[in-house]
């Protein structure tokens, strides 16, 4: 059982979360913050990522719909979120799909530090350098070890890294969390994984920098449990109503439902990066 409360800090202290994302999902990922009760701002001025960090709880990065002017506010809003020492959450969107996703999320890695980096399976195993086959922004497919693959990203990038999924897997370099609710109706909408960025920027902000792994842990708990929630009932060709059905689970979830309801199991990390004895939570 989750003994953490993350989800009803957001609902008390409603913070303000930074997004600069993809024309895709802005809107749909603006309500889903809403519902979960914290205060979305998307904006992708250069002009004012500096105001916006001194203002704001949490910055979301995402790469989806990617333009230089775009890289350039990203940049500026990263350092100025280290700054002010607020978490930043990068969203690698279709990263191994051309040179431009490529170089951009490579100086963003290089020139700002993130305290989540959280993307699908073949996002994550680009930035890990392990072989994966995929095609644009799906996850594809691949033999690798997702826990190996989150190890990795966690311990280079120093900061939480969140694999996506049927089953999520988070690291934090020393310990690993695997999340076992959902539904298959996640990947048959658009933006999901980008809200789930975004929910994760939300629990951030709340969270002690040091209780990162903790706060993911209960954000990915969350929001999987929602996505069961709404798919309830649903046939697995009701997008539309999955669509909307997330955003109400999301606003009447309760911490207590979080609780009773994740399917979460932890292991303890050695200094090779192999995992200990499982424990369930």
């Amino acid at each position: 059982m989750l003994k953490t409360d993350y989800l009803n800090k957001i609902r008390r202290q409603n913070p303000l979360i930074h997004n600069i994302t993809n024309i895709v999902v802005a809107n749909y990922v603006a309500n889903g913050l809403l519902a979960l009760r914290a205060s979305p701002i998307m904006s992708s001025a250069v002009e004012e990522m500096d105001e916006l960090a001194a203002i704001c709880n949490a910055l979301v990065i995402n790469i989806g719909t990617l333009t230089a002017d775009q890289v350039k506010a990203m940049l500026q809003a990263g350092k100025a979120a280290n700054r002010q020492g607020i978490p930043v959450v990068l969203d690698p969107v279709g990263v191994g799909a051309t040179r431009f996703r490529q170089h951009t999320v490579a100086r963003l890695l290089a020139e700002v530090q993130f305290s989540a980096i959280r993307g699908n399976a073949g996002e994550m195993a680009y930035l890990a350098n392990v072989t994966w086959q995929s095609k644009g922004v799906d996850a594809g497919q691949g033999s690798a070890d997702l826990d190996d693959i989150a190890n990795i990203i966690a311990q280079q990038h120093r900061c939480v890294a969140v694999i996506s999924g049927a089953t999520d897997v988070i690291s934090d370099g020393t310990r690993l969390a695997k999340i076992h609710n959902g539904t298959p109706l996640f990947p048959r909408i658009t933006g999901s994984g980008c809200l789930l960025s975004a929910v994760c920027g939300a629990f951030l902000a709340v969270a002690d920098p040091a209780d990162a792994f903790s706060a993911l842990s209960e954000a990915c708990s969350a929001y999987a449990i929602a996505g069961e929630l709404a798919a309830q009932g649903l046939q697995p060709n009701q997008n539309g109503q999955f669509y909307t059905a997330l955003l109400d689970q999301l606003a009447a979830l309760q911490a207590g439902q979080v609780r009773q309801l994740a399917k979460l199991q932890l292991a303890e990390l050695n200094p090779k990066g192999v995992n200990d004895e499982d424990e369930e939570v």
